[in-house]
């Protein structure tokens, strides 16, 4: 047990004392067996702060997972957590807080919480990108900078209008006044991105706008904060002026110093970090010294502590190599832990029990319902003005109005200055939950990401003219997905009199930034990653161009986003380009020996995604190009031989007419095979059966034309039947189509789907996608276009 205590000079163990007083902090327990009471240990501060931080994560990850279920953030968990320590619920029971959270012990955890929001605003600003700002359209300035000069306006003469010449308020009241009309102006940018991550509309047009609307509303906030706070010090009475004027220069002094030294040096460590790896933990670490720096020189210069770091993140490059690893060395541990700790740490000064001072705190709530109202009109209104459709108006305003823990720090700064009392911050605590819970509520209700393709008519192959243009969007995550997909293209049949119109997109995983990034390439914009793989991916696609050219055109995209997300920027990409079909890789990669090398499951998910949500036709390929063939019967001939399974309905029909306008190249060979019951299926829809006996009636005509069209049908039993054709067609065949969804009643598939592994493919999708064919047949599953009638 390391220990001070009071002793006389001389008597200290190990001769040291001099006569002072030293204060007893017991710090480690010698243990249970040491103790007379087992109760005891929690007088030591390390065992104690190990159970409070225990107590505290459980209840919040407790009430995380009920509440979660009716769509509210983790915030709600973390404040209501420490509502039920406090002295509101469970601190009511006699002796709980002077035990496990004795108001002594109460500095450990204020200051873990506050290196996590210090670290937690570094990150933050580590994410954001002020060159948003200037690629910005005029909507989001609209947007963003009315959101701050309307409400700070209409507090501004409020509070000098009334509140300042309200003789019955206590002069003591004012400045908490004022300071709640500052707080309830701020537009966070961290808290409005988490929103946007939680109902998982980031990569939205709303989320968006929304993204670069806060960021602007963000920077000219602060700076106008920080302007405020300089001149107040100027005109108060009680401060020379010459105070004033070593302030004001300190703090540009700070600001030059922290831009000119620290963006330099990032820059030079970027540069000498090899390409596609990580920056080495030395500068990870001397970043985090760097940190702490700022805090103390902003804090001395009379600003907010949390200035620093953020000044500092913003000067930091988001994205790699930098940006992504200081935010994946320091996410987890600082927003996995420290900086929640801070809004339970605040809950638990919560007492919404013992309130005597009605009258005031009647005010409190008139002001945060104006100000709220206020800050809602001035987004909706601008939005509704620059032609944002009105829900997505509505859900702007409730996105750009949410509170969070950025508001939550400066309360709690508030009450630390004793600029507010207890009972305020009580108040304000609350208000913060109320408005969090109601903008996830409404913003879930307003806005469903989905409904911008309601009413989205025909967009597949099938219904497309024969000689229109056909427009594919490609997705690629690696270099292997080009090289695939590249087949297919030269499949397609590119002419003039039915041109081909390609657009691809590569997938990035977004690392070290709080905003997705949809690039378009034919802009003049940069690849901000800097990745050089992209360049291959390109080459692929231009050299796909060259070959033909005047017939095929291509277009270059890239998607920096996180993986949950990255389907609707497929989706919208689709959407705006009239794209008739989306090309996703499949999720397993095998080598030269037929082995799975990779099994992503984030890709799984995006293709799951992208088949719930698509505006057009899907395909999936499986490509199995790099495994060796057995035999030299296939690899002697220049022929591409591609073959349709076709059981019948939408998809098979998708998948027949895209094969239909590959046949159309003299270098592909097309087989289709038509599997029919030996029993007649009265349940079979005449519809269906009609459309089928009509395209098949082409592709027979076709066929007596072309030498490279053949038309075969077998007829079948059962499932078992149809699979043991249809593994018979591997060896023969370079590529094989099918349709994805097919009757779970039909005869030809009867005891497949009992064997389904991935349902995403359908039956005979999942039969051809096992781990165990080692041939180097590819296949494409098709899905058409889900037409959407909301």
């Amino acid at each position: 047990m390391a220990t001070w205590q009071t002793t006389p000079k001389g008597e200290f163990p190990g001769g040291i004392g001099d006569g002072n007083c030293y204060a007893e902090i017991p710090l480690h327990s010698p243990g249970l067996w040491g103790l007379p009471d087992s109760h005891d240990f929690l007088i030591f501060n390390l065992p104690r702060l190990l159970l409070q931080l225990a107590i505290i994560f459980l209840l919040t990850q407790s009430l995380h997972l009920v509440l979660k279920r009716i769509r509210l953030p983790r915030l709600i968990s973390e404040i209501l957590a420490g509502i039920i320590l406090g002295p509101t619920m469970l601190g009511k029971i006699p002796d709980f807080t002077e035990t496990l959270f004795p108001q002594p012990g109460e500095i450990f955890i204020d200051l873990m919480s506050k290196i996590g929001y210090i670290f937690f605003i570094f990150l933050s600003g580590v994410k954001m990108d002020p060159k948003m700002v200037l690629r910005s359209g005029s909507r989001a300035w609209t947007v963003g900078l009315l959101a701050v000069i309307l409400p700070v306006a209409s507090f501004a003469s409020l509070y000098f209008g009334y509140f300042s010449l309200d003789e019955n308020m206590h002069r003591y009241r004012k400045p908490a006044t004022q300071s709640i009309f500052l707080i309830q102006s701020l537009i966070a940018f961290p808290v409005v991105a988490s929103l946007l991550v939680d109902l998982k509309i980031m990569n939205s047009e709303l989320g968006r706008l929304a993204l670069a609307s806060t960021l602007i509303s963000d920077l000219f906030s602060n700076l106008g904060l920080t302007i405020f706070s300089t001149l107040r010090i100027g005109v108060s009475a009680e401060i020379p002026m010459v105070i004033f004027v070593q302030s004001f220069v300190l703090l540009v002094g700070i600001i030059f110093l922290i831009v000119f030294t620290v963006r330099p040096l990032s820059l030079w460590i970027i540069k000498r970090t090899p390409e596609g790896r990580p920056v080495n933990s030395v500068y990870i670490v001397c970043a985090s010294v760097t940190v702490m720096l700022a805090v103390i020189l902003t804090d001395n210069a009379g600003l907010n502590y949390q200035y620093g770091p953020f000044i500092l993140g913003l000067v930091i490059p988001d994205g790699p190599p930098l940006g992504s690893t200081l935010v994946e060395k320091l996410e987890t541990i600082v927003s996995g832990m420290l900086a929640p700790l801070l809004v339970t740490y605040c809950g638990m000064k919560v007492n919404l029990v013992d309130l005597y001072d009605l009258t005031f705190l009647y005010w409190v709530w008139v002001m945060v319902f104006f100000c709220l109202t206020v800050k809602y009109a001035s987004v909706f209104l601008p939005a509704l003005a620059c032609k944002v459709p009105p829900k997505d108006a509505a859900a702007l305003a409730f996105i750009m109005s949410t509170q969070g823990v950025i508001q939550m720090s400066f309360y709690f700064n508030n009450i630390i200055n004793q600029t507010f009392d207890g009972e305020t911050f009580s108040m304000l605590t609350a208000s913060v939950l109320l408005i969090a819970a109601l903008s996830h509520f409404c913003v879930g209700s307003l806005y469903d990401h989905t409904r911008i393709y309601a009413g989205y008519q025909k967009r597949d192959i099938q219904h497309a003219s024969s000689s229109s243009e056909l427009r594919l969007l490609l997705c690629t995550h690696r270099f292997d997905d080009a090289v695939a997909v590249r087949k297919v293209l030269d499949a397609s049949f590119p002419c003039k009199e039915s041109p081909l119109s390609v657009y691809a997109l590569q997938l990035v995983e977004l690392a070290g930034r709080a905003s997705p990034v949809l690039i378009d390439h034919q802009l003049g914009q940069k690849n901000v990653s800097g990745i050089s793989r992209s360049q291959k991916i390109v080459e692929v696609f231009l050299s796909f161009e060259q070959q033909y050219l005047g017939s095929a055109s291509t277009h270059f995209f890239t998607s920096m986003s996180l993986p949950r997300f990255m389907h609707q920027d497929i989706c919208s990409l689709a959407f705006d380009k009239l794209a008739s079909m989306i090309i996703l890789p499949f999720h397993r990669k095998w080598n030269h020996q037929g082995k799975i090398i990779l099994d992503s499951s984030n890709i799984r998910t995006i293709n799951n995604n992208v088949l719930d949500m698509a505006p057009c036709s899907v395909g999936i390929l499986i490509d199995r190009q790099k495994i060796k063939r057995l035999t030299s019967q296939s690899s002697q001939s220049t022929m591409y031989h591609v073959a349709v399974v076709f059981i019948g309905g939408n998809d098979d029909r998708e998948a027949l007419a895209y094969a239909r306008r590959m046949s159309k190249s003299p270098e592909i060979h097309l087989t289709v095979v038509r599997f029919v019951s030996w029993d007649i299926d009265i349940r079979e829809n005449q519809w269906d059966a009609v459309l089928d006996a009509e395209l098949l009636k082409e592709v027979r005509l076709l066929g007596q034309h072309q030498d490279n069209i053949v038309y075969r049908e077998e007829r079948v039993k059962d499932g078992a039947e149809t699979a043991l054709i249809i593994h018979a067609m591997e060896e023969a065949f370079d590529l094989i189509m099918v349709g994805r969804r097919h009757r779970d009643d039909l005869q030809q598939l009867l005891g497949l789907n009992e064997w389904n592994d991935l349902p995403e493919l359908g039956p005979v999708g999942d039969m051809l996608a096992a781990a165990e064919i080692n041939r180097p047949v590819s296949v494409l599953v098709v899905q058409q276009q889900i037409v959407k009638n909301k």
